[in-house]
């Protein structure tokens, strides 16, 4: 009797076939992972916005200066302009304080945060709106539709 010494062709086939099957499953799962993480970053980067805008609140609150802009707070150093009581726009009042560096992936203009690396970045970002009266509180809109 002689011992077989490998495996045969059609089992290698066979693998190679059950391989190529479970690739084409599931590849689909992972090919879209990076808008997936785009659509995470906007979103946890509203929270820390509505966060950053309570501890302004807060401040402002504490200083007594809960009038209409142009008013200001001095938080950790940095002068912060509100609108009663919240930031008055991203630019002046919630980026400084979010310590969001120049290298990363997000685009500040005056009250949007972009992420930068999304395909279309416009559809991809936080939009803030400050309050307009002392009865009212900011709006944050949030589109991941371009991520």
């Amino acid at each position: 009797m002689k011992r077989q010494q490998g495996f045969t062709l059609i089992e290698l086939i066979m693998v190679i076939v059950i391989l190529g099957i479970l690739a084409a499953v599931a590849l689909p799962r992972f090919v879209n992972l990076g808008a997936d993480a785009r659509t995470a970053a906007v979103k946890a980067l509203e929270g820390s916005m509505r966060s950053t805008n309570a501890i302004i609140y807060a401040k402002s609150n504490v200083n007594n200066k809960m009038g209409p802009a142009p008013s200001s707070a001095v938080i950790d150093g940095q002068t912060v302009y509100t609108a009663y009581g919240y930031a008055a726009d991203v630019a002046s009042g919630i980026r400084p304080l979010m310590d969001l560096s120049p290298a990363s992936d997000f685009t500040v203009s005056t009250n949007t945060i972009f992420h930068a690396g999304a395909a279309t970045p416009a559809s991809c970002g936080v939009t803030y709106t400050a309050p307009t009266t002392a009865a009212s509180s900011p709006q944050y809109t949030t589109t991941t539709t371009g991520c």
